[in-house]
């Protein structure tokens, strides 16, 4: 199956990281406090972390038709944020997206989602699902948005290893399933 290392939307670019990446990831949005209050990898205390996660990245891909994307504006190229494939076989596989703070609010997590959703389609995927903490409000609008599906409270079932509360917390999952995966 032919890898989709590139992607354009109408203001975005989604690209496959390489390590030259490292510190814009790294100072753009993998050490700040805010950004990653919600996600399920801790934040990077260190651009040793950004870098493993690059080298991480770069495993995916040799694995996958598709793995992490970065996202950037299409006309200045400047980081935005985060998103990809997670596979679990060839037909599932899981999704997300993370934004530097002066990304938020302009709708790039909805475009760069859809996008995703559209590869995922056309690798074959059968069922995408993301994962969200039940107070992340905008994140779950933006799964909304692109289709996803609410599927059930899971409680005491992930790990948020930024908001510092020493247990699993509830999360909600979300999913789309072939025939159900729309590009609108």
């Amino acid at each position: 199956m032919k890898k989709q290392e590139y992607i354009e939307t109408t203001r975005l670019v989604l690209r496959k990281p390489t390590a030259a990446d490292a510190e814009a990831v790294y100072k753009r949005y993998s050490s700040d406090t805010e950004v990653t209050k919600y996600v399920g990898w801790p934040r990077h205390q260190s651009i040793e972390q950004t870098k493993a996660f690059l080298d991480f990245s770069e495993a995916e891909w040799n694995r996958w038709p598709a793995g992490p994307y970065l996202i950037e504006g299409r006309g200045d190229r400047k980081l935005l944020g985060g998103t990809g494939l997670a596979f679990e076989s060839p037909t599932v596989a899981a999704t997300g997206y993370v934004l530097a703070r002066d990304a938020w609010g302009h709708g790039y997590a909805t475009e760069a989602l859809a996008a995703v959703v559209v590869v995922a389609r056309q690798l074959g995927v059968q069922r995408l699902y993301a994962l969200c903490h039940p107070t992340h409000q905008g994140s779950i609008r933006v799964l909304e948005k692109c289709g996803f599906v609410f599927e059930g409270l899971l409680s005491g079932f992930a790990d948020f290893p930024n908001l510092s509360s020493g247990k699993s917390e509830d999360c909600l999952r979300y999913a789309q399933v072939a025939g159900g995966i729309t590009t609108d």
